[in-house]
């Protein structure tokens, strides 16, 4: 398919006005060893041939297409489900980590890190590095290693060493901070695993264009149920952002998809508690690129609040920031408690425990308004186990 504005970063990495390498100097030869490298790699036949081949026999890939026909009945209209739940280790994120091994592995990087807010990514990480017997550290902030108890345990089942960033809020963007602070210090035999479209260019297109196998097996599976590869919506949950990057991917360019953007909008958007990006930032630099970023006035990181770890973030992708920007998505927002409703209405209707994070999107499907013949395809992007420590508090 042909690479689009939207698909397609500019060579400094800007989606319009956003993205780009803003980095130490210190950093400069491992970005730019990975921007003039990526994209031969990626392209190469036997790295292809392996990276597809793990999608295939070692995650699970094609996760189904699923109608959930209960849910369906709900809204009047035809819901998909795509059931990232069922990858290898729980969620999307493993569709990432093992592009970036192979990618680590062929710089010649003996040694990975990585950041975790939902301990989901840092699974991903921890599981491929156990694949390929390489040395794994995980930063994870210490209020996310309470409440996501689960994880930590099978990263060091894994292998990792997981590194509590205990400054801050002492979530998702300390331990970004943490993991950058590490590779700043240990340039030569490093490779950092980012787990989001965010950070420097090429960061945000090489996780989407790894995350894409989603929208690449959505179109195929569409048409195989229906006869049209091009679904009405693409509803996805967005923090950072991969699961939507990935969902969104190849139908950045049909202008006919209508892409939903589903942030965290925690005890309300204006409530001082909240995780929504695209209504509350403003233009700013954040882990490397320039992006929406919740801020002061003085341009100081305002600190998000999200029931979901993996969506408590203060900014988000710049390919996301440019959807926004230039009105290509639709950028809603759930609560906390409309997101726990949407937990168990699927628990209920479909059988099948979402993440909290998938459960904003699912909590959007009820702000939207779908005609009767509608192809509606949500990214389910992690199942609920990790979170049932929160759920039972609420049952």
């Amino acid at each position: 398919m042909m690479e689009t504005t939207y698909q397609k970063p500019s060579q400094q990495g800007y989606y319009g006005k956003f993205g780009g390498a803003y980095i130490p100097e210190m950093l400069h030869r491992n970005v730019e060893e990975l921007q003039s490298r990526y994209l031969d790699i990626m392209s190469d036949a036997s790295f292809q041939q392996e990276f597809r081949g793990l999608l295939k026999d070692y995650v699970g890939r094609p996760t189904p297409l699923y109608l959930a026909k209960r849910l369906s009945k709900l809204h009047n209209t035809n819901i998909w489900l795509k059931r990232e739940d069922l990858c290898h280790t729980g969620a999307h994120k493993i569709n990432n980590t093992i592009g970036q091994i192979l990618l680590a592995e062929r710089l010649g990087k003996k040694r990975i890190i990585a950041e975790t807010g939902a301990g989901q990514h840092g699974v991903a990480t921890a599981t491929v590095c156990a694949l390929k017997g390489v040395e794994c550290i995980v930063y994870m902030g210490e209020k996310d290693i309470e409440r996501q108890a689960p994880n930590v345990a099978r990263m060091k089942m894994l292998g990792a060493t997981v590194v509590p960033a205990t400054s801050g809020s002492k979530t998702l963007k300390d331990a970004t901070n943490e993991a950058i602070r590490d590779w700043i210090n240990n340039p030569n035999d490093t490779h950092y695993i980012i787990g989001s479209v965010v950070g420097p260019h090429p960061y945000p297109d090489m996780v989407a264009k790894f995350q894409s196998v989603i929208s690449e097996e959505m179109r195929w599976q569409l048409k195989e149920h229906t006869g049209a590869e091009l679904p009405s919506h693409v509803v996805a949950c967005v923090g950072g952002g991969s699961n939507a990057a990935g969902a969104f991917y190849h139908f950045l360019d049909e202008l006919s998809v209508q892409l939903v953007a589903v942030e965290a909008a925690g005890e309300g958007v204006h409530s001082g508690m909240s995780a929504a990006t695209t209504q509350l930032g403003k233009p700013g630099v954040l882990h490397g690129s320039k992006s929406l970023v919740m801020q002061t006035e003085d341009g100081q990181v305002v600190e998000p609040h999200s029931i979901s770890a993996g969506l408590d973030y203060p900014g988000i992708g710049p390919l996301h920031a440019n959807l926004f920007d230039s009105g290509r998505g639709l950028f809603l927002s759930a609560t906390d408690e409309e997101a726990l409703k949407a937990v168990f209405e699927l628990c209920k209707l479909e059988g099948i425990i979402p993440a909290l994070e998938s459960a904003h999107a699912l909590a959007a499907l009820h702000q939207l308004k779908f005609k009767e013949n509608d192809q509606v395809i949500l990214c389910l992007s992690g199942r609920g186990d990790k979170d049932l420590a929160t759920y039972m508090k609420h049952i």
